[in-house]
Parts: C-alpha cells; structure tokens; sequence
C-alpha cells in the first residue's frame, strides 16, 4: 500500500496489539480491582485502542469520549493543541485512566492532564497511551502504562490517521518521511 507515493510498512501487527491491549488491561484490572473507573477515549485516533480495551476491564466502566486536535493534515505536529469537544462529568473523587493513542511532543498530553487537575479533584488518574515516541518528547510528561516505544516514525492504523484515512486498519504501519 503507498501513502502519498511513500511505501506503508508493518510496525505492529494486530496480534501483537491485542496482545499488548490485553496486558495493559490486566495491568489496570490489578491497580484498580472492582473500583468504578472513568475511560476518557482522546477522539479521533484512540477509538480503537479504547474499544479493545474496555472489553478486557473487568471493573465498572464509564466511559467518556473528547476531542483533541495537533496533527491536522500533516505528518508531523503542528505544535499547537486545540480542544474541539473537552466535556466531562464531574470527576470529583473518582478513577480516570485517560486513554491516548500516542504520545509524543508530549503537548497534548500535558495540556489534558492539566486540564482535568485544574478542574477536578480525581481520586486516581492514569495516562494510558498505546504508543509511546520518547525521542520527540518536548514536555516532561510522561505515559503511566504504554503499549509499545516507537522510534520517530509516521503512523497510520489502528485508529491512527493520515488526512482522515487509515483508521480501519487492523494493524499499525508507518512511512518513511
């Protein structure tokens, strides 16, 4: 498959995400037990890590839905975070695991788990993101649980995007940029 004349290459296969998918969620069933936990799903990209991953959470389940928005139509970040949609409920007092897709200037990341400590009092927040880009990191924020570390590389798949596309793959490739 070619992205833009630029080859797709295999990162992660699907087995391989299901199978990190189902480690990450034992890791969550072990931290939090039978405690209500709230699943706040960062729109567009995390669709797919999140919908595999609430059905492995043996705990109750909220789940929460918001946009964010850094890439727009480029492969790489635009530098600026722009919330589209950041309503929540009151989470005074309860478990949040914030569920990301990637992680890597780090702005975005910061900019919600800001966000959710300047306006709530959580019991618990957890930064779950399935990839995790250590070498582009430009804040000190950092994931709590992560799926896989990943060199600096354009991904597409499994949720994540080029220009709206790509999403439907079961598995997670990269082009050379």
């Amino acid at each position: 498959m070619l992205i833009d004349g630029k080859e797709l290459k295999i990162l992660r296969s699907e087995s391989e995400i299901q199978n990190r998918v189902k480690e990450i969620a034992e890791e969550l069933n072990t931290q939090f037990g039978d405690e209500e936990v709230y699943i706040i799903c960062v729109l567009k990209g995390s669709i797919m890590f999140t919908v595999d991953l609430i059905k492995h959470l043996k705990m109750p389940v909220r789940t929460e839905f918001i946009r964010l928005a850094s890439y727009g139509h480029d492969f790489t970040s635009s530098g600026k975070v722009k919330a589209v949609d950041i309503s929540l409920p009151d989470l005074n007092n309860k478990n949040a695991v914030i569920v990301e897709d990637i992680i890597d200037t780090g702005r975005t990341a910061k900019f919600l788990v800001d966000f959710i400590n300047m306006n709530f009092k959580v019991k618990n927040l957890v930064f779950c993101s399935l990839m995790d880009k250590k070498c582009k990191r430009e804040t000190d924020i950092q994931p709590d649980i992560y799926g896989f570390e990943i060199d600096d590389k354009f991904l597409v798949g499994y949720g994540l995007d080029y220009k709206g596309y790509y999403r439907n793959l079961t598995y997670i490739g990269y082009v050379d940029v």
